[in-house]
């Protein structure tokens, strides 16, 4: 009878973390308080109401609307997008603390450099770099929403070993979580997939891809085809043309009807960053080997 009920107690719990793990999707959009166009593709994400995590770059002009929206909207996850690049023509932005304050980090006007491989040219100095994540992570938490966690701008902050154990010291002291530092797996996204077959790649990632067992990671840029992001030209040779379109299409894909039921079925189970620290904590994460 013990040995029947140690089967059954078993049993219970292996189905219980196997329904619990299965298909779990954490849908992470990029880019949040870069532009006003940027900011309401993501006040229309949020109006379907599903679960996702909201990187903010607080560098920017127009975090402050994000602010507001995601003050509106709790069910999102909000991350700080740790940014030490500036790579669009014509609109460019610096660091909080100023230029001077951090001079080895920007250009001879000011700004962020566009690339990781200039801001590597620049030997920017350690000090400096902490202080300006320092300041970017001040000032995400003085605007009162709960951060949960932080990751990284084109992957500059993580570009080189040194600059990652800023990144991790910074997030031990204010006690929050870096994104892919929780098992996840990188999924297969849509950014470099043609306009017109975003949609499909969309549905096909979602029946296809995820992995059982482990969080998947599907990082999204989303915006609205507006005059504001049709002007804006990355300085990156490797920079997306139209990138306004491709942002629309991300944004019309994860919201149709179709991805919208698929998301909501019984196969996916959608999940925050939020949701992520409170299952494994803090103190269990780990260095991505990739």
């Amino acid at each position: 009878m013990k040995r029947t009920l140690i089967v059954i107690l078993l049993f219970t719990v292996i189905s219980s973390l196997s329904g619990q793990n299965k298909n779990d999707l954490l849908i992470r959009c990029d880019d949040m308080g870069m532009s006003h166009a940027v900011n309401s593709a993501f006040l229309e994400l949020a109006k379907t109401g599903i679960p996702f995590s909201a990187s903010v770059m607080f560098v920017c002009p127009w975090y402050l609307e994000a602010v507001q929206i995601l003050k509106e909207n709790p069910q999102i996850s909000v991350g700080i997008h740790l940014t030490l690049n500036a790579e669009w023509e014509n609109y460019r932005w610096g660091p909080v603390t100023g230029r001077e304050a951090v001079p080895s980090l920007v250009d001879s006007k000011g700004y962020f450099f566009p690339s990781r491989a200039a801001l590597n040219a620049n030997n920017p100095d350690l000090a400096e770099m902490e202080k300006e994540l320092r300041a970017q992570i001040e000032r995400a938490l003085d605007t009162g929403l709960k951060i949960d966690y932080v990751d990284h701008h084109m992957g500059a902050a993580v570009d080189k070993p040194e600059y990652r154990a800023i990144l991790e010291k910074l997030a031990a002291e204010y006690k929050l979580g870096i994104s892919r530092y929780f098992n996840e797996i990188y999924a297969k996204n849509m950014y470099s997939d043609p306009i017109e077959e975003k949609a499909d790649s969309l549905f096909k990632i979602l029946t296809e891809y995820l992995i059982e067992g482990r969080p998947n990671l599907l990082v999204c840029h989303i915006g609205k085809d507006h005059p504001e992001l049709q002007a804006m030209y990355d300085l990156n040779p490797f920079g997306l043309k139209f990138m306004s379109k491709h942002r629309q299409a991300e944004l019309d894909a994860l919201t149709s009807e179709r991805i919208q039921n698929l998301l909501k079925s019984e196969n996916i189970r959608l999940i925050t960053y939020r949701d992520l620290i409170k299952a494994q904590g803090l103190e269990n994460m780990k260095r991505p080997l990739d």
